[in-house]
């Protein structure tokens, strides 16, 4: 399975099907996110010094929603606190084989990195220094988010952090409006026309679920979190810590 430009909707489509991270969507993963989230190397990137950071020893660093393990491997690369171990969660099993390949091409690494495919519901969540959910609460039903985010705080270690990236939606249509323009200019930048960018937004409609910067903010609040910093925007993209 080799990295392919991303031409899933390239062509229309008879029939909308809601966006799913199957077999299809892994080949081209990596083309797919550079040419759709904004400022997405630069953020990798700086999550991986942010947990090297706060990365406690002896201690567990969570990727929940790993995908193919940027993240990880960003946290693998810098973390230097003594026996740490990380432990990468994604509910798609092809994600995770791909991510598994990648791993396997990292002989040096003295991080050890655990690859595990489940739901991150079911994922108990014990001695962490840092989690990070890069993109990913924007898939779980609203309903669930606040119970998942309360969860993850009681199974963190005092000064631990939790690292948030989210598609946002604004409060006032002037800033949406601003901000859905913006990230569509980008991505026709990067090659994708206007029937693309239409027929993934479709598929995503019903998936991805966007929240206000104001209501991330609330939850984690609520959850106990003591600091909540937005740390990264680019347009309708953005990052916050939370820590413990």
């Amino acid at each position: 399975m080799s990295d392919e430009q991303d031409k899933i909707y390239a062509s229309p489509l008879d029939k909308m099907v809601d966006f799913r991270f199957d077999e299809k969507v892994v080949s081209v993963f990596p083309d797919m996110i550079q040419r759709s989230v904004p400022g997405y190397a630069t953020l990798i990137s700086n999550i991986g010094i942010l947990a090297a950071r706060y990365a406690q020893p002896a201690s567990y660093c969570y990727d929940l929603g790993c995908s193919l393990g940027a993240v990880s491997l960003s946290m693998q690369q810098r973390i230097t606190a003594a026996n740490c171990h990380i432990i990468a969660v994604d509910n798609s099993q092809a994600m995770i084989e791909k991510a598994r390949q990648n791993f396997q091409q990292e002989k040096t690494a003295s991080v050890p990195v655990e690859l595990v495919c489940a739901d991150i519901a079911d994922v108990a969540i014990e001695n962490a220094s840092v989690v990070v959910m890069n993109f990913t609460l924007q898939f779980i039903p609203l309903a669930q988010r606040q119970a998942l985010i309360s969860r993850i705080y009681q199974g963190m270690d005092p000064g631990g952090i939790l690292i948030l990236s989210e598609k946002l939606t604004f409060q006032y249509a002037e800033q949406e409006q601003f901000h859905i323009e913006s990230h569509h200019a980008f991505k026709r930048d990067n090659g994708y026309s206007d029937l693309e960018i239409s027929q993934k937004r479709s598929a995503l409609e019903q998936v991805l679920i966007p929240e206000t910067l104001q209501q991330h903010e609330a939850r984690l609040q609520q959850a106990g979190f003591g600091f909540v910093e937005k740390w990264f925007q680019c347009f309708n993209f953005v990052s916050l810590v939370a820590v413990k």
